[in-house]
């Protein structure tokens, strides 16, 4: 009788042990889920970066950034090495609260933050720091807008001017105030030239009105900034030429050539009536300055715009910038603009 050849010897099988190890790895990927370390709750409205947490992986996994997503725009990732990643918040200038979402793997988490009232002034020049731009990128496009915005009224007929620009500091004002507001679809409608500003990015870190002075951005009374400040007519919506070059602004030299667009000119004159004059400088090269002149006589005035080569050959002399010169008081700059030196 013939014997059948023994085939491999077929491994027993276990019904029940794949769903088993299935349940096991779900288990586990359950188990690796960040590690949260908080910092402060409680954080100062003041337009800063904050650190607010740093994240991990159980037993020091490695953690990379891109795995984790931030749901809220304020919130930002940092590495700080390779199994910890750093949480970084902007605070408003507003006070309030919020709930900040981010995500890793399939895993949602979110950090609740209350934004206090900040009322300090670490540059003493009687600006909060809310009102200060910290970034680098903000700071540069408050100038370009000052700039562009400057040179668009420049470029205007005297009968489209805004009737607000009705002098040198007026100008100063009015760029000022729309350099920081929202530039959305309907702000660019409203302009004469929208295509100048089309290149431009706004500042990000607050828009006008939403600022910690609400409307009233100019400093009218000298002082160190307090919160008392803020009802006490420290700050107005109109500032004069010499309100804003001893409040509003500081010296930064008394050589042109250290002039960047966005930054000021000054000048007094004892024997006019309107002592104080500013100008904007303005150009990609800081080659140009632009002023208004004021009333001249029974006339309203006009804003020209002149290269700063012909102002040093101004056939008047007291209207050369010019250090030898003693009505030309200097170069200035916006205090909001102090924490970029």
């Amino acid at each position: 009788m013939d014997s059948a050849h023994p085939g491999p010897r077929a491994r027993p099988r276990i019904p029940g042990l794949l769903p088993f190890i299935a349940i096991l790895i779900v288990l586990g990927c359950s188990r690796d889920q960040l590690l949260v370390r908080r910092g402060p709750i409680s954080l100062p409205a003041d337009g800063r970066v904050h650190p607010l947490a740093t994240v991990s992986r159980p037993n020091h996994r490695t953690l990379r950034a891109p795995s984790i997503s931030a749901a809220s725009p304020q919130l930002l990732i940092a590495p700080q090495a390779d199994d910890v990643i750093a949480l970084l918040v902007r605070s408003p200038v507003l006070p309030g609260s919020a709930q900040l979402h981010f995500s890793w793997r399939e895993h949602r988490y979110t950090l609740n933050v209350r934004y206090v009232e900040d009322d300090a002034d670490s540059r003493r020049d009687g600006l909060p720091d809310a009102l200060h731009l910290h970034s680098p990128e903000d700071r540069a496009a408050f100038r370009a807008w000052f700039d562009a915005l400057a040179e668009q009224e420049a470029a205007l007929p005297d009968d489209k001017l805004p009737p607000e620009i009705d002098d040198c500091a007026a100008l100063l004002r009015f760029a000022y105030r729309e350099a920081l507001v929202q530039h959305d679809d309907r702000w660019l409608a409203a302009q004469a030239d929208p295509g100048r500003f089309a290149p431009l990015v706004s500042v990000t870190q607050y828009q006008y009105p939403r600022t910690a002075l609400g409307l009233n951005l100019f400093r009218v009374a000298p002082g160190s900034f307090t919160s008392a400040d803020l009802t006490s007519g420290a700050f107005a919506q109109f500032a004069d030429a010499h309100a804003l070059l001893s409040l509003n602004t500081y010296r930064v030299s008394r050589d042109i050539r250290n002039a960047l667009p966005g930054d000021l000119l000054f000048f007094r004159q004892l024997e006019q009536n309107s002592q104080y004059h500013s100008m904007v400088v303005a150009g990609a090269h800081a080659d140009w300055v632009i002023y208004h002149t004021g009333p001249i006589g029974k006339q309203k005035g006009e804003i020209r715009r002149v290269s700063t080569e012909d102002l040093l050959r101004h056939p008047d002399t007291r209207w050369r910038p010019v250090p030898g010169n003693t009505n030309f008081l200097g170069v200035y700059r916006w205090n909001l603009l102090h924490d970029g030196d």
